[in-house]
């Protein structure tokens, strides 16, 4: 690939640290988005719908990973195209008053997926995920 079409491409990240204040309604809004994505429960697709279900009642960072969905963040941004993406969620040991919690040094700089991330297949979502986004 040259240097002209590599450059078209842009890798974004972005990292957030989440305070879950009501997790009845963080999973409530996740299991009414599965339903929305499953419809009627018994379908052909049921068996990975109580499996998405049971993930976002058992853990909130499955919830709000089924809620999030970087497509809507860049959707309505002209000139751009979202080609892949992959996201995750997890509960991490998180203190607001330490001031080194939020320490980005301590990242791994590691290139395209080395870092063991998922970026995704060619048609843009990421592979092996249980819990469906919305969207």
């Amino acid at each position: 690939m040259s240097t002209s079409e590599s450059s078209r491409y842009v890798r974004l990240r972005v990292e957030m640290v989440l305070e879950i204040t009501d997790p009845d309604a963080l999973s409530g809004t996740a299991l009414e988005s599965i339903a929305a994505e499953y419809g009627e429960p018994g379908g052909e697709l049921a068996e990975e719908r109580v499996r998405a279900e049971d993930a976002v009642r058992e853990d909130g960072a499955e919830a709000l990973a089924s809620l999030v969905d970087p497509f809507d963040l860049v959707g309505e941004v002209p000139g751009v195209e979202l080609t892949q993406a992959s996201w995750s969620s997890e509960i991490v040991d998180y203190d607001p008053d330490d001031p080194d919690a939020w320490d980005l040094d301590d990242e791994d700089d590691g290139e395209d997926g080395e870092d063991g991330e998922d970026y995704g297949d060619e048609d843009g979502a990421g592979e092996g995920a249980d819990v469906p986004h919305n969207g």
